[in-house]
């Protein structure tokens, strides 16, 4: 990446939330950390702040709200009151503002690109824009799994977030690919603002990466795991300048980190993605 240095972010989705992995971190430089409230059981804030609530205030902590606690399972919504609530529970639980608060997955409660939902998701976005200027946080975001629905709903009056995330590596399909860029585009967010996330589709363990040999997307790449050269193309995948990505292994987020010093061979994954572009069907999203 040319500019800004890529930056990481540990993602505590599937986390054990172990003190040991935010000293870890630490050590490595990663600064940043990302949660959600439906984390570890809607447990991660108030574990976080139980077993490192020493070490927040040497991070910069960004988390989510839209999924609430339900009967049976986890609901979803975009309703302003809950989601203003939700802002000030985390502050509650966390013992501290976060940095960055994001609207969790919109286009779970959003149709079809229709009047409804342009104007369901211009709300939700405005509670958030009101949390973040009223001081419960230091600026908001729209963290989205499928932004393909959300396309369609973003116009001039939406309230413009401060960070978009999205699913980003080689396991991403062109649909969602294009949505990321496309919903950036609408918002006017630049590399800098855009985050990447999931860049492994789930996991290293997966065959697939057994299969396929990351490396050719780096410029001499030789020097470098398969691994580490999946991770450092998923900033091209799209254009992010910054990975959230989970692990409860210190050395894993190392290898992770130091895949940083590669150089992503552009015109390789240029040509990656005509050919995704070319050959759609049966494509993941």
């Amino acid at each position: 990446m040319r500019g800004a240095h890529p930056r990481v972010v540990l993602g505590l989705h599937r986390s054990r939330h172990e003190r040991r992995l935010l000293t870890g971190a630490l050590d490595l430089g990663v600064t940043s950390i990302d949660t959600s409230t439906n984390y570890l059981g809607f447990r991660s804030h108030t574990v976080l702040a139980r077993e490192a609530g020493d070490l927040l205030p040497r991070f910069t902590v960004s988390t989510k709200v839209g999924y609430f606690p339900g009967r049976e399972r986890a609901e979803h919504s975009l309703d302003p009151v809950r989601l203003y609530e939700a802002v000030e529970h985390a502050i509650r639980d966390l013992g501290r503002e976060p940095d960055l608060v994001f609207l969790h997955n919109p286009e779970h409660s959003l149709g079809d690109a229709s009047a409804h939902g342009r104007d369901a998701l211009a709300q939700a976005c405005a509670a958030l824009d009101d949390a973040t200027s009223k001081g419960l946080c230091g600026a908001w975001g729209v963290a989205s799994w499928d932004p393909s629905p959300l396309v369609g709903l973003v116009d001039p009056t939406t309230p413009k977030p401060s960070v978009l995330m999205a699913r980003a590596g080689l396991l991403v399909g062109t649909r969602t690919l294009d949505a990321a860029e496309a919903l950036a585009a609408a918002w006017d967010l630049g590399r800098s603002r855009l985050w990447g996330m999931s860049p492994f589709g789930g996991s290293t363990g997966d065959p697939v990466w057994g299969r396929i040999d990351p490396r050719v997307f780096l410029r001499g790449g030789e020097g470098f795991s398969r691994v580490q050269a999946a991770f450092r193309a998923s900033y091209c995948l799209p254009r992010v300048g910054t990975m959230a990505v989970g692990t409860d292994d210190p050395a894993h987020l190392g290898e992770l980190f130091d895949a940083l010093a590669a150089e992503a061979d552009e015109p390789t994954i240029h040509e990656y993605r005509t050919l995704l572009r070319e050959r759609p069907m049966g494509q993941p999203a």
